[in-house]
């Protein structure tokens, strides 16, 4: 059985021109697999945040990454799959988890619905 955590959703902020936590879900699946999702909304868009988001959604087992999709700052928008690193096109939160659930799949992983 996968063990869930989730926290965010709520829309207080701890300081002015702070970020504000949307969502937080982890789930460690019984194959020491991990699957986090942190979504954050941003006082304001940035020339590479556009969409006024700062995400990481993360897929690994036993310490290691496998699937990644963030946009840290002076990085913008990429994903992480296996050792290689490719620009993302950010289209909606509903689009970049749908994209990472799959690269999820693909790399023979489970997505959250099967967790």
């Amino acid at each position: 059985m996968a063990k869930r955590t989730r926290g965010g959703g709520t829309r207080s902020r701890s300081a002015a021109g702070k970020a504000t936590l949307l969502l937080h879900e982890k789930v460690v699946l019984p194959d020491e697999s991990i699957m986090e999702i942190v979504l954050w909304q941003l006082p304001e868009p940035a020339p590479e945040r556009r969409h006024g988001l700062k995400y990481r959604l993360h897929y690994g087992r036993r310490g290691v990454c496998l699937v990644r999709y963030d946009n840290e700052t002076g990085k913008g928008d990429h994903r992480h799959v296996g050792w290689r690193e490719m620009a993302y096109e950010f289209k909606s939160v509903e689009q970049l988890r749908r994209d990472f659930e799959e690269d999820v799949k693909a790399t023979g992983g489970k997505d959250e619905k099967d967790a």
